[in-house]
């Protein structure tokens, strides 16, 4: 990936072998629920989960799939609300398998994974409504497997 590429204002954990993209508005709890997937890795709810990102990340396409990488500066760094900054390990590079999109206003009071286009890219998606705890239904679309959208023809 380029370090051209325009960053967004996301955080992004690997969990088993794609990445979750997390978008939102500000104190929506970007961080909080990447920390709770990585979390959710160290408990056994996970086979694995690694910080990629918090705050800003670069995307891009490379043959078909959606990359997500941490902005150079932050790479390693999360924001843990009441205690500041910490160093984690993280991932340089992975491929995008679910954005969640917190405080969304199209989300339902069962949300259930869907699909959005990012980049030209489809992903799976799951829409949270503010003031609902994002991790139950996301360990359930995880747990249900993260398989790849196939492009629209």
């Amino acid at each position: 990936m380029s370090a051209e590429t325009p960053t967004v204002h996301a955080s992004a954990v690997l969990a088993g072998a794609r990445a979750v993209l997390i978008r939102g508005p500000a104190g929506a709890g970007k961080s909080q629920l990447a920390l709770a997937l990585i979390q959710a890795a160290d408990t056994g709810l996970l086979r694995f989960a690694r910080l990629i990102g918090d705050d800003r990340l670069h995307l891009e396409v490379h043959h078909g799939r959606l990359l997500v990488r941490p902005a150079a500066a932050l790479a390693g760094l999360i924001e843990v609300r009441g205690l500041g900054i910490r160093r984690l390990d993280y991932e340089p590079v992975a491929v995008v398998g679910l954005v969640v999109d917190l405080a969304a206003e199209d989300a339902e009071r069962m949300p259930a994974a869907s699909e959005t286009v990012l980049l030209g890219v489809a992903v799976r998606r799951v829409a949270v409504a503010a003031g609902t705890v994002p991790l139950p239904p996301v360990l359930a679309v995880l747990h249900c497997g993260m398989t790849e959208i196939k492009p629209r023809s």
